[in-house]
């Protein structure tokens, strides 16, 4: 009788008898191990930048970004997603985080919820997902039945399929048209997703969003010209923002800054009076 192979992210932990470790090297071990992360990561470049393209041209056309996932994958979408808005001046529903479960998932684990493989389609035809838009999912095994099958039925409505996984050849990377695989070996407490798992799938996003924002222009030079001024911290970045660009002095950024609401208007219109 054969033996079932044990993917990489359940393999056994490199590390041994860890409630006897001291904290000091418990922290010495694990950071040994994150360390790992973005070399992973780094190999994984080409195939991401492929993606971005693609996402570019799609959101460029009135496209929208959407991912999902279960447990901490889709949490990370989420959060990714809800991230976009304030930071870069999009409007809400352009990059969607969907998570099995629910909203309720992102707090407290809805048992049974990443098993249903129909379900994930179900939620993103509320959202009329269609062929102009993009889908990213998110699972560490790359196995979770969610994120396969709405991938699977994204695809064969003929919108752009991509994920991000830490397993090489997976299920969930045959049915996606953009499979990013960054295998980041054997977690330090054994099959806990949420460690480096979860690091580089939070690096991924991170790069693959922020590159897209960039490229669709909503970044100046290095500054976020469309970030929302949802308080004071945000108000006083985006003052010295317009300050640096003007050069002017940080109470009459701040001025032009409220008056035009963001810091893109407030330099376009200080430049056109000029």
């Amino acid at each position: 009788m054969s033996r079932k192979k044990i993917i990489t992210t359940e393999s056994d932990s490199h590390y041994r008898s860890l409630e006897r470790m001291s904290v000091s090297d418990l922290l010495k071990n694990i950071n040994r191990e994150d360390k790992k992360v973005p070399t992973a990561v780094g190999k994984a470049i080409p195939k991401i930048s492929k993606l971005v393209n693609e996402i570019v041209v799609r959101m460029a056309k009135g496209g929208r970004l959407f991912y999902i996932g279960s447990g901490t994958s889709g949490r990370l979408g989420v959060v990714d997603a809800s991230e976009i808005p304030p930071t870069f001046g999009l409007s809400h529903g352009k990059v969607i985080g969907i998570i099995s479960g629910g909203d309720k998932a992102i707090r407290k684990a809805v048992e049974n919820a990443e098993d249903d493989p129909r379900q994930a389609w179900k939620d993103l035809k509320k959202f009329r997902i269609s062929k102009s838009d993009v889908l990213i999912g998110i699972a560490a095994s790359g196995r979770t039945p969610y994120v396969i099958g709405g991938v699977q039925q994204a695809r064969q409505n003929g919108i752009l399929t991509a994920c991000i996984t830490c397993n090489k050849g997976s299920e969930l990377a045959a049915a996606s048209e953009h499979p990013i695989e960054v295998v980041v070996g054997p977690e330090f407490i054994t099959g806990s997703t949420r460690m480096k798992a979860g690091t580089a799938q939070k690096l991924v996003l991170n790069m693959i969003s922020t590159s897209v924002m960039i490229r669709l222009g909503h970044v100046r030079g290095n500054k976020m010209v469309d970030m929302k001024l949802t308080n004071h911290k945000l108000v006083g970045r985006g003052s010295r923002y317009v300050a640096q660009e003007l050069g002017i002095d940080l109470k009459n950024a701040r001025l032009l800054l409220l008056k035009y609401g963001s810091v893109r208007k407030a330099i376009e219109a200080a430049k056109s009076k000029a």
